[in-house]
């Protein structure tokens, strides 16, 4: 954990060519992102006739990658995954450790990091396109997220992938979208409120 919150704010240092400050300040950044990804998973909603349950999950882990850069935003779903993988109750069925990996939503917890990390570069890379960049960024993240838990929840079905799409994507797929709207709306106030304020270290985090 440690290792990788330093790899952070090594890369931020690096970028901005000063200061011993800035790695205390995008230790908290990385910290703060994953208790947020647990915060979500706290508002679950049991969904009918399938293994996954709605979370606001999605939201955390989609804004740590646009705010703070494709590998902070990484770093900070793999303090998440850590924490649960060391037997807190971070995750949003009852259980943790590594045998909860295994469940049906292993494949969207690993989701997470492809997630963070895909809208970070994606957030960077249509910076100049502001409010259409960013809804770009949320729905590859959001993709990327789908991808590793549908391939996972299809194995878990015994390789049914037409019952993994009906369980784990159309139930969610509103929802997911309004997520992606309201992660919108938070980056354009976010850039609204202090033009600049993340650009230094999202550069120093983005690829």
């Amino acid at each position: 954990m440690t290792t990788l919150m330093t790899m952070a704010s090594k890369e931020e240092t690096r970028a901005l060519g000063t200061t011993a400050t800035r790695p205390v300040v995008m230790i908290p950044l990385v910290i703060g992102f994953a208790l947020l990804t647990w915060a979500g998973a706290r508002v679950r909603i049991p969904v009918p006739f399938t293994p996954v349950p709605g979370t606001l999950q999605t939201l955390p882990v989609l804004l740590s990658g646009a705010l703070l850069g494709a590998r902070a935003g990484l770093a900070s779903q793999t303090v998440y995954l850590l924490l649960g993988l060391a037997g807190l109750p971070v995750f949003a069925l009852p259980g943790a450790g590594p045998a909860y990996f295994l469940g049906p939503t292993g494949g969207y917890l690993l989701g997470f990091l492809a997630a963070a990390y895909v809208t970070g570069r994606i957030h960077g890379l249509t910076r100049s396109l502001g409010t259409t960049g960013a809804l770009l960024a949320f729905a590859a993240g959001t993709a990327a997220l789908y991808l590793c838990g549908l391939s996972w929840l299809a194995a878990y079905l015994g390789g049914n992938t037409a019952a993994a799409v009906r369980a784990g994507l159309v139930p969610f797929a509103a929802f997911d979208l309004a997520k992606i709207i309201v992660a919108t709306g938070i980056d354009a106030a976010w850039r609204r409120a202090g033009p600049g304020r993340t650009e230094t270290w999202k550069d120093a985090t983005s690829s």
